[in-house]
């Protein structure tokens, strides 16, 4: 059984990010430090009700460099838009990966037609480190929709698995990721049990979207904390107390040092100021006005 090191609590309170994501932020590699790693941070945006409305709820031009995003939706549309020419709308069950690399200038917005009936919103946004050898490999977007996640069901009914990245039971998942590493949607059934062994030497983070959860026996997790669990061992153990919403995170550790800055995550100080400079003389383009 994989030890755990630590059940923590989210930050007290949640803040907006633009108008259109009210936030709680998990964990971040800032709290965490390696033991998180790859991943670097977790944003749980909602779940919220918002009215009908005209207005174009989101967050507006923003740059990213070194790292990647991946946004996984639950409830509601988010529309996005960057410098490359890219752009989509994702939906309920559909996953985005954008790889920023060397460089992106992005924007996210509630879906005009999502916007204008309102509704239940509810996503997650997960940021993964990139290696130093990537950090300014070109950028782009995997679009993963619901469709082609695979869905596993759990052995005697326990709940299901969607497996966005890694492999699950023989099933992988569609996403292509710098470095090893597992994300899984899971769902386990109030009263039940379920078992998970992600690759010894993986750092195993598991944040419980809804719960509350007994792990391994004796550690208790509610809605909103995040476990944290050793690289080595065998299996974590999850009972349902209620119907229980889980992502789990396993990782292959990058050991390697890590400078972050706002948008840009880098491996030096001289690096993010690099980033800085190269975004401020516009070298990561820029977003085409709507409609040209």
């Amino acid at each position: 059984m994989r030890k755990i090191i630590g059940v923590y609590p989210p930050p007290e309170g949640m803040h907006w990010v633009g108008d259109g994501f009210p936030v709680r932020s998990l964990f971040s590699h800032h709290a965490h430090g390696a033991s998180v790693s790859p991943f670097l941070l977790l944003d749980y945006a909602g779940p919220a009700d918002f009215p009908p409305s005209d207005h174009r709820r989101g967050v507006g031009q923003h740059p990213h460099r070194g790292f990647e995003t991946v946004t996984i939706v639950f409830d509601g549309e988010v529309a996005h838009r960057d410098s490359t020419g890219a752009g989509g709308t994702i939906g309920p069950g559909d996953v985005q990966w954008m790889t920023a690399g060397a460089g992106v200038v992005h924007e996210e917005y509630h879906s005009d037609a999502f916007a204008r009936r309102g509704g239940r919103f509810e996503l997650v946004q997960l940021w993964v480190n990139l290696p130093a050898r990537m950090k300014m490999t070109r950028p782009r977007y995997q679009t993963l929709t619901d469709a082609a996640i695979p869905r596993i069901e759990l052995r005697n009914d326990e709940g299901l698995v969607r497996v966005v990245a890694g492999e699950y039971a023989g099933a992988k998942g569609p996403a292509e990721t710098a470095t090893p590493m597992n994300i899984w949607d899971v769902r386990i059934d109030e009263g039940k049990t379920a078992a998970f062994e992600p690759p010894d030497g993986h750092n195993l983070v598991v944040a419980v979207l809804d719960g509350p959860v007994v792990v391994n026996g004796e550690g208790h997790a509610r809605a909103g904390e995040t476990i944290v669990f050793e690289r080595h061992g065998g299996d974590a153990i999850f009972t349902a107390q209620g119907d229980a919403k889980l992502l789990l995170l396993s990782g292959e550790p990058i050991d390697e040092p890590v400078a972050q800055q706002g948008p840009f995550v880098m491996n030096t100080p001289e690096e993010l100021k690099q980033a800085f400079e190269d975004y401020r003389a516009g070298r990561f383009g820029t977003i085409a006005p709507i409609g040209a």
